[in-house]
This record gives structure tokens, sequence and C-alpha cells, in this order.
């Protein structure tokens, strides 16, 4: 009976293990577009690195749905647990999606508000990152509920940077540069949205545990 305990707890662990894995995936695939974006002539190797991360979160956001099916008692309910990790996974997969656009589109000069934008991704993904790490003491842990909000808070602020960015685009007159940079804008904006998800499922797993 105890060694069955100790394998339940010893799975428990596992699982936000990977999860906490999961969120540092993001915390630096965000990062490196801060260096892309701070250095454009990089954008190669930077999505180069993206890339390698977003396989390694694959391989995370897999090993989360396995780990799952072995365990017969979750940390917490199952579905919350698929939710979280699907959506830390969509937001590296959103941020691989700007540096390969960024790459093939062969964008040589950082767009407007694009550095800034990429750095409220890092506060975001970082917000992500410390709810995930307390995931194991949910219970009455109203503070995470206001990383929750902070984290909601980033995602406006990067809205508003979206819509002055897109403003600018529309100043132009390259129909092919507004095309192409506008796809950009709205990948990276649909990275945050997916940190407010994030937050959004954690702020629910905390309300029903309080």
């Amino acid at each position: 009976m105890i060694q069955w305990l100790s394998w339940i707890k010893s799975n428990e662990k596992e699982i936000l293990s990977i999860l906490d894995n999961l969120a540092k995936k993001a915390v630096e695939s965000s990062e490196e577009l801060v260096v892309l974006f701070s250095d454009i002539s990089k954008a190669t190797e930077c999505h180069t690195q993206i890339k390698k991360l977003e396989r390694a979160a694959d391989v995370l956001t897999r090993s989360v749905f396995t780990e799952l099916n072995k365990t017969f008692i979750t940390p917490l309910d199952r579905e919350d647990i698929q939710r979280i990790a699907s959506k830390i996974d969509d937001v590296i997969d959103f941020t691989e999606g700007v540096s390969a656009r960024t790459v093939s589109y062969h964008i040589t000069i950082t767009p407007p508000y694009m550095l800034e934008i990429s750095k409220e991704l890092v506060k975001a993904t970082k917000e992500i990152k410390y709810m995930i790490s307390k995931l194991g003491h949910v219970k009455g842990n109203t503070d995470i509920i206001s990383h929750c909000r902070t984290t909601s808070d980033i995602e406006h602020t990067i809205d508003d940077l979206y819509r002055n960015a897109v403003g600018k685009l529309f100043e132009t007159n390259d129909a092919l540069n507004i095309i192409k940079l506008k796809d950009i804008y709205e990948t990276i904006e649909t990275a945050s949205d997916r940190c407010v998800d994030v937050a959004d499922v954690i702020e629910d797993i905390v309300l029903k545990y309080a």
C-alpha cells in the first residue's frame, strides 16, 4: 500500500516537472525573439534555436499526455492539465511561427513595435512559468490569481502595441510588405493570447480548489 501511494506521488511530481520544463521552453523561445528583433541579422540563427525549442516542447507535450494515460490519480483534473500543456505548446508554436515568417519573408529591418511586443511576450511567458511552478500548491494560493491578472494586463499592452503597429503599417504603400508584416504581427499577438488562455485555466484551477 505504501509503495503504491509512493508511485502515485512520483507520477504527480513527474507531470508537474514536465509542465515546468514546458513553461521554461516558452520563456526561452520568447527570449530568442527579443534577440532576433534586437539584431535582425541574427534571424536565421535565432529561428534555428527557436525551432529546436519548439521540437523539444512537442516532445514534452506528448510526455504529459503519456504520463496522464499511465496515471490513475492526477495532481489536478486531467482535462486541466491537458489544456495547460496544449496552450503552452501553442505559445511556443506561434513564437516559432514569428521567427519562421521573419526568415521566409526575408525581413531585413526590425518591424516597428516588434521588439517592444517581443519583450512583453517574455514578461507573459515568465508569468506562466511562475504560475506553473506553483501548481503543486494551488489550494488557497491567491497569489497565483494576481499573476493571472498580470498576464492579462500584459496581453492588453501587446494588443495596444499591435494596433499601433498595424496602424503605422497601413500608412505605407508597399502592399506586399503590408501583407508580410501584418501576418507576423498577428502571429505574435496570437502567442500572447495563448498565454492568457493558460492563465485562465490556472485561475479556474485556483478557484476550484479554494
